[in-house]
């Protein structure tokens, strides 16, 4: 058995990786990648909306074979946004899951060489919220040092910050 002092620390592994540059600025352009798929989820409920409200309010005066035309486009359309919100909410949620994971990846070579470099024995991953670590001081987390260490690494500039969404 190896002797010698026992040097813990703790990271949030899931908030460093997620903070990291490269993976804020690979987010933001997934966010930017269905952005057209949010807008047309968008018009096609601003279409499900006004179609219901016209057959709410013009309906007792339409004929019975013009209502059941506007009832079935209606259910066409409900059934399309579903089918759009629900492929959009797969894809994005397997390309998240994708990039999450290239970057976890590559983020735990830096991990292990700073544990390396700064002599330490464990490092646990407290991201979960059961962690078992009950206790842990603040000066053993990692998670700020580690998060630069792959930003310096990496090279990515931080994005510059999220501007509010103009006014039309």
């Amino acid at each position: 058995m190896a002797g010698g002092p026992v040097k813990v620390a703790i990271i949030a592994m899931q908030t460093a990786v997620t903070s990291t540059n490269e993976f804020r600025r690979n987010y933001a352009d997934l966010q930017k990648k269905y952005e057209p798929k949010r807008a047309e989820f968008k018009t096609l409920s601003d279409e499900l909306v006004a179609l219901n409200k016209q057959l709410q309010t013009q309906g007792g005066t339409m004929s019975e074979a013009e209502r059941a035309s506007k009832a079935k486009v209606l259910e066409a359309k409900k059934k399309q946004a579903q089918r759009l919100a629900e492929d959009s909410q797969t894809g994005f949620q397997q390309e998240m899951h994708e990039l999450y994971n290239a970057t976890a990846s590559k983020f735990y070579e830096v991990l292990a060489s700073y544990a390396h470099q700064q002599g330490l024995t464990a490092v646990l991953d407290v991201s979960e919220e059961h962690s078992p670590v009950l206790y842990a001081s603040e000066s053993s987390n990692i998670t700020r040092e580690v998060t630069e260490a792959y930003n310096a690494k990496s090279g990515v500039p931080a994005p510059p910050p999220a501007q509010p969404a103009a006014k039309h």
